[in-house]
C-alpha cells in the first residue's frame, strides 16, 4: 500500500513524503495517482517518538501512592498492591490504556519492563506500536512466580514470542543489581547473548541503592556490573542518577545506553542525573518516562522539555541541553540504542508523527526543535503511522477502542 502524506512542513517548508508498505519511498514534490492521501496542510512531520523506560501495565497504579519516596512508594505501596491485584488481565488493560495514552501522545516505540508480558505482548498488537517487552526479574517472589523462577519465565516468554511479530522483540528486564544475585544478573547475560535480546535495567537511582551495593560488593553499581561481564552495548540503564566519573568512563566503553527518566526522580526525590556530564563523555542518552505510578503519565513531550529546563538550571547555563539535542534523545538515539532504521530518510521504516501547528501555543514557528521542545504537547499530535500503518488520524486512534478501554480500565480498579 502507498500512503502519500502532502504539504507536510519537514526542514523549514512544505513538502510531500510518500510510503510504500512500511518504508519512505521518496520525499518532496511527488505526483501522481496513490492508494491513500493524507493532507498534512499546517502539520509538521516527526520522526516517531521512543520512551525507553517505562512500567506499561502501571497505568492502573497511576496516583495510588504519590509524595512518598522511592524505598516507601515501593515496598510499603506498589509492591504490596501487586502482590495482591497483578494478574493477566489487570496487565492486559493497563497495558491496553498505556498503548492508547502513547499513540495520543505521538510515542511509536517503547521498552518496557514488567510482570506477565505476554498480557502486553497482546495489547501491543492489538495497537500496531513497536515495543521491545522485557521480561521482569527478580531473586523474591512476584505476583507471576516464585523465588528462583524469574529465569525460567523469561525462558517461557522468550521462547513464545521471539519473533512472532517483527514489530514486538522479546527483551530481559531484571530489576535492579540489588535485586537481582550476580548468579541471576550472569544468567541475564548469558540468555541476552544467545538468543540477541536486549536488556533493560534501573542502576543507580538512589542514594541507597549505591550505599547497599558497596556494602555488599565493595565496588559502586557500575564498576560490579562491569566485573562480573554484565555491561554491553544491548543494555539500557534506566536512571543512572548517582554515578561517579570512573562509571561514566566504563558506561562509554561498553556502549551502554542511559534512558533518562527525569520526571520519576524528580518527583520521586532521587536526585538529577549527571546527563551533561554523560553526554560530553559520549554515552548515548535517551528519555524515558518510567511508570505512571511514579510519573503519573506517558507525554514523552513532557519529558523533552523538562530534560531541557531541568539540566540548564541545575548548571546555571541555558546553553545546556539545547532544543536538539533533547529531540535527537527522543529519537535518533533511542533509534540507535534499539537498532532500529527509522528517521525521515528515504529507504527507513515509515515511524513518522504529524504535529498539528494550527495552535495559539503553536504561532508563529520560528525554530521546529524549538516548537517541539519548549511549546508542544501530546495532545497536539495529530497523526501517528508505524511501519506504514495509520495508527491515529485526526486525533482517532484506528487501532484501539478508546471508549472501551476506558471503561475497562475503571472497572478493572473497582
Amino acid at each position: 500500500m502507498e500512503i502519500l502524506i502532502k504539504n507536510c512542513i519537514f526542514k523549514g517548508k512544505e513538502q510531500s513524503i510518500l510510503i510504500e508498505n512500511n518504508k519512505i519511498k521518496g520525499i518532496g514534490k511527488i505526483k501522481g495517482e496513490h492508494d491513500y492521501v493524507i493532507d498534512a496542510k499546517n502539520k509538521a512531520v516527526m520522526a516517531g517518538i521512543v520512551n525507553t523506560h517505562t512500567h506499561l501495565a502501571m497505568t492502573l497504579l497511576r496516583g495510588i501512592a504519590d509524595d512518598l519516596p522511592l524505598d516507601e512508594w515501593l515496598n510499603n505501596h506498589i509492591w504490596p498492591y501487586e502482590r495482591e491485584h497483578l494478574n493477566p488481565e489487570f496487565c492486559h488493560v493497563g497495558s491496553l490504556l498505556g498503548c492508547l495514552e502513547m499513540l495520543k501522545s505521538g510515542t511509536t516505540c517503547f521498552f518496557d519492563l514488567y510482570f506477565f508480558e505476554e498480557s502486553t505482548f497482546k495489547a501491543v498488537e492489538k495497537s500496531g506500536m513497536r515495543g521491545f517487552l522485557s521480561q521482569g526479574i527478580l531473586d523474591f517472589p512476584t505476583p507471576e512466580y516464585e523465588a528462583g523462577e524469574a529465569i525460567r519465565t523469561a525462558k517461557k516468554f522468550i521462547e513464545k514470542f521471539k519473533g512472532k511479530n517483527e514489530r514486538i522483540k522479546p527483551a530481559l528486564g531484571p530489576h535492579a543489581p540489588h535485586t537481582c544475585s550476580s548468579e541471576t544478573l550472569i544468567a541475564v547475560r548469558n540468555l541476552a547473548n544467545k538468543h540477541n535480546l536486549k536488556i533493560n535495567i534501573h542502576i543507580s537511582e538512589t542514594r541507597d541503592e549505591v550505599k547497599r551495593i558497596i556494602e555488599k560488593t565493595g565496588m559502586r553499581p557500575v564498576e560490579y556490573l562491569n566485573e562480573i561481564g554484565f555491561l554491553g552495548d544491548d543494555v539500557t540503564a534506566a536512571h543512572c542518577v548517582w554515578l561517579n566519573d570512573n562509571e561514566i568512563k566504563i558506561l562509554k566503553e561498553k556502549g551502554v545506553c542511559v534512558s533518562h527518566n527525569q520526571v520519576s526522580n524528580m518527583k520521586l526525590a532521587s536526585g538529577i542525573a549527571p546527563i551533561t556530564k554523560m553526554i560530553d563523555a559520549g554515552v548515548n542518552i535517551t528519555l524515558g518516562t518510567d511508570g505512571c505510578a511514579s510519573n503519573n503519565n506517558l507525554d514523552m513531550f513532557e519529558e523533552m522539555k523538562t530534560a531541557a529546563l531541568l539540566h540548564k538550571v541545575s548548571n546555571l547555563d541555558p546553553t545546556k541541553m539545547p532544543a536538539k539535542k533533547v529531540v535527537e534523545m527522543a529519537t535518533t538515539n533511542a533509534y540507535q540504542a534499539l537498532d532500529l532504521n527509522c528517521g525521515i530518510e528515504e529507504g527507513k521504516l515509515a515511524d513518522l508523527i504529524l504535529i498539528d501547528l494550527k495552535k495559539p501555543h503553536l504561532t508563529p514557528m520560528y525554530n521546529f526543535n524549538s516548537h517541539v521542545v519548549y511549546s508542544a504537547k501530546g495532545s497536539d499530535v495529530d497523526t501517528v503511522i508505524v511501519g506504514g500503518e495509520i495508527l491515529m488520524e485526526n486525533r482517532e486512534v484506528k487501532t484501539l477502542d478508546e471508549e472501551e478501554i476506558l471503561e475497562k480500565a475503571k472497572e478493572i480498579v473497582k
